[in-house]
C-alpha cells in the first residue's frame, strides 16, 4: 500500500503543480458560464439592425402592408420594391449583388400565392441566422393572419385583443413536494453536469493512457516494475490521476454553488442590471447533488480509466494507442449521447431509467436524472452497486492485461493473445 501511495502522490503533484491545471481550473467554469449566460446577454442586448427588402410581386397591395408590419419596432428594417412577374428574376439577381456588397442583408419575395399557401422565399447573407429567420417567420405569419381575417370581414384588432399571452411557470416536484426550482433551470443544471462528467471522465481517462504509453515507450516502466508490482503501478496511476480530476471537479462545484446562491453577483458579472437578477432562473445545488456527481465521477472514472490503461499496455507507440482507444471512447460517447436524448425527451421514461442502471452509461446518466427527476433511493443504490461490481471486474481484467502487456513491445497482440493474458494466473 505504501508503494501505491508513492505513485499516487507523484501522479497527483506532477499534474496539480502545472500551469495547465491552474488554467483549466479557472477557464472551465468561465466557459460553462458563457454557455449559459450568452443567450441571456444576447437576448437582453438584442442583435444589430437587419435591413431587408420586400420584393412585392402581388397585385392587391399585400406586399405594402407586409412591409409596414415588418418595419414594426424591432431589429428589422424593411423597404418595399414593386416588381412585375416578368422582372422578378432580373431584380433578384440585382439584389443578390447588393447583398454581396453588404448594402443589404437579404430580400423576401412575396407573391399572390403567399396568401393562399403561405409559401415564400427569403434570400440573404443571414439566411442561416435562426433568430433572424424565426422573427421573420413570426412577422410574416402575423401579416398573413391579419390579411386573411380582413378579407373575410373579421376585424383583426378584435382578434389581437382576444389573444392572451401565456406565461407558464414550471416547478419541479421531488419526493411529493414542490422544490421551488423551475424546470428550465434544473434542465440546464443537468445538462452542464452531463457535459462536465462526460468531458472529465474522457479527459482524465485519456491522461492515464498517455502516462502509461509514455513510460512504456521510454522504457521507464522497466525500471519501475523492478521495485513494485505492475498492479501497484497501475493502481497508483489511476488513483493519482483520478484524485486530480476529483479535486478539480470539487473546486468547480463549490464555485458554482457560491455563485448560484447570489444571483445579483451573477447579473453584475454578465453585465446586467441588479434588477435583472430577479429574472435569472438560477438553480440551487444541494449538497446531495454534489455528492452524487462526485461519487459517479469517481466510479465512472475508475471504470473507463482502467480500460484506457489496458489499451495503453497493449500498444507500443502513442499513435497505436490513439488508434486502439476508439472502441473504449465509443463505449463512453454512445451512452452519453443516448442519455442526453433521453433526458431531453422523457426524463422519467424507461430508456432513461435503464441507462442509469447500466454501468457503462450510469456515470453520466444518473447525475442528470437525479436533478431533473425523482429517483427512488433503491434505484440509486442499485445503480451504484452495479457500477461498483462492473468497475471491480474491469479493473481486475485490466490489471491482468497490464501485468503482461506493460513489458511487451513490437506487434500489437491479437484478441486471442489478450484473452490468454487475462486467463493466465
Amino acid at each position: 500500500m505504501r508503494k501505491i501511495w508513492v505513485v499516487v502522490q507523484r501522479e497527483f503533484l506532477a499534474r496539480v503543480r502545472t500551469k495547465w491545471f491552474v488554467v483549466t481550473t479557472v477557464v472551465g467554469p468561465v466557459l460553462m458560464a458563457a454557455i449559459v449566460v450568452m443567450p441571456i446577454v444576447m437576448a437582453s442586448n438584442g442583435g444589430r439592425e437587419r435591413s431587408i427588402a420586400v420584393v412585392d410581386v402581388t397585385l392587391d397591395g399585400f406586399g405594402e402592408r407586409l412591409t409596414l408590419m415588418l418595419g414594426a419596432p424591432g431589429p428589422l428594417r424593411a423597404t418595399r420594391l414593386d416588381v412585375g412577374v416578368s422582372e422578378l428574376d432580373q431584380v433578384a439577381d440585382s439584389l443578390a449583388g447588393v447583398v454581396g456588397r453588404k448594402e443589404l442583408d437579404g430580400f423576401l419575395i412575396v407573391t399572390d400565392e403567399t396568401l393562399q399557401d403561405g409559401r415564400t422565399e427569403y434570400r440573404g447573407s443571414n439566411a442561416s441566422a435562426q433568430m433572424d429567420m424565426d422573427l421573420l417567420r413570426r412577422r410574416l405569419s402575423e401579416a398573413l393572419l391579419t390579411e386573411r381575417l380582413d378579407r373575410v370581414g373579421v376585424d383583426p384588432t378584435l382578434v389581437a385583443q382576444a389573444r392572451i399571452p401565456v406565461e407558464m411557470r414550471t416547478v419541479n416536484i421531488r419526493g411529493g413536494q414542490a422544490t421551488g426550482q423551475s424546470g428550465e433551470s434544473m434542465f440546464w443544471l443537468a445538462y452542464i453536469m452531463w457535459f462536465l462528467l462526460y468531458m472529465a471522465i474522457l479527459f482524465y481517462g485519456v491522461q492515464v493512457m498517455g502516462a502509461v504509453v509514455e513510460e512504456k515507450t521510454t522504457r521507464i516502466v522497466e525500471v519501475l516494475v523492478s521495485s513494485l508490482r505492475p498492479f501497484e503501478l497501475l493502481a497508483g496511476k489511476v488513483i493519482g490521476v483520478g484524485a486530480v480530476g476529483l479535486f478539480q471537479l470539487s473546486i468547480w462545484a463549490v464555485i458554482a454553488r457560491l455563485l448560484l446562491a447570489r444571483p445579483e453577483l451573477v447579473a453584475k458579472l454578465i453585465g446586467l442590471d441588479i434588477g435583472s437578477a430577479q429574472g435569472l432562473a438560477l438553480p440551487e445545488i444541494p449538497s446531495a447533488t454534489i455528492a452524487v456527481m462526485l461519487v459517479y465521477f469517481v466510479l465512472g472514472y475508475f471504470l473507463y480509466a482502467s480500460m484506457f490503461a489496458a489499451v495503453a499496455a497493449m500498444s507500443s507507440t502513442e499513435a497505436e494507442a490513439r488508434q486502439a482507444q476508439t472502441p473504449v471512447t465509443l463505449l463512453l460517447v454512445i451512452p452519453a449521447i443516448m442519455s442526453l436524448m433521453a433526458m431531453i425527451s422523457e426524463p422519467d421514461g424507461t430508456m432513461f431509467v435503464a441507462l442509469t442502471l447500466i454501468p457503462l452509461s450510469a456515470p453520466i446518466a444518473m447525475p442528470g436524472r437525479w436533478i431533473v427527476s425523482d429517483v427512488p433511493l433503491l434505484q440509486l443504490c442499485g445503480s451504484i452497486v452495479l457500477l461498483i461490481l462492473a468497475t471491480v471486474f474491469v479493473t481486475w481484467v485490466a490489471g491482468r492485461i497490464y501485468r503482461v502487456g506493460i513489458l511487451m513491445h513490437g506487434k500489437r497482440p491479437s484478441p486471442a493473445e489478450v484473452w490468454r493474458w487475462v486467463r493466465s494466473s
